[in-house]
């Protein structure tokens, strides 16, 4: 296995040379530390079929199924599929998924701790996944807007991105946000948190679900995040 560090500046070290189905305990372990300290990992030259990627997965962690099926690999419920592509000529999963800044399941109390993307199809043109360094961006905010920010908590939410289904027709939109705001009620974490691992603190906000914020040094927050 070969690590490619990042630029300077830059986030995501390139892994090369890695047979991830037979990557050791230590070197799976050495890919997270990776992770961890360079926030994005990129491993080259891997083609897996589906089951060997969830099998990839559990030995990295424990794969986190979506809280809603629809989104599911209709034979792997751990693969959240983004796709407008069919499969045996049925839909699966969901098109144009996440077009705005986010971090993943930041809208529970657990957010993920990493997050594992298998791309298969990559269009062309300016809709690419992108990733930025909210440690780094924490680091350059004017010293004002950070003491402002210090002390509060951030409720998240998804509610407003529900993929109206097929089942849906006839269905009130205030029903449907009921029932998505039963299965996904939202959570509080603080505006600037600090990683339990690397120990950096990082901004903790998004375009997509950040809703609202705390007054200074209230109580009461629920959860943690990465």
């Amino acid at each position: 296995m070969k690590v490619l560090p990042p630029k300077p500046g830059c986030i995501g070290a390139v892994v090369e040379q890695a047979h991830v189905q037979s990557l050791t305990s230590a070197q799976l372990q050495d890919l997270k530390e990776l992770a961890y300290r360079h926030k994005l990992v990129i491993i080259r030259n891997v083609d897996l079929p589906d089951a060997e990627y969830v099998a990839w997965g559990r030995r990295m962690g424990k794969p986190q199924q979506y809280f809603q099926d629809h989104y599911h690999h209709p034979q792997h419920p751990e693969i959240f599929v983004s796709s407008n592509v069919p499969m045996d000529g049925s839909k699966v999963g969901v098109a144009a998924t996440g077009r705005f800044w986010h971090s993943d399941y930041q809208f529970f109390d657990e957010p993920l701790s990493l997050t594992s993307v298998f791309p298969k199809v990559i269009p062309a043109g300016p809709r690419s996944t992108l990733f930025i360094d909210m440690v780094a961006v924490l680091e350059r905010l004017p010293k004002h807007l950070r003491t402002s920010l210090e002390g509060r908590n951030c409720f998240h939410e998804a509610v407003m991105y529900y993929k109206v289904q097929p089942g849906d027709m006839d269905r009130a939109i205030a029903e449907l946000m009921q029932e998505f705001r039963r299965l996904s009620p939202g959570a509080w974490h603080p505006a600037i948190t600090t990683h339990p691992v690397t120990g950096e603190q990082a901004l903790y906000l998004s375009q997509g679900f950040t809703k609202t914020t705390t007054g200074k040094n209230r109580v009461g927050a629920r959860g943690s995040a990465r």
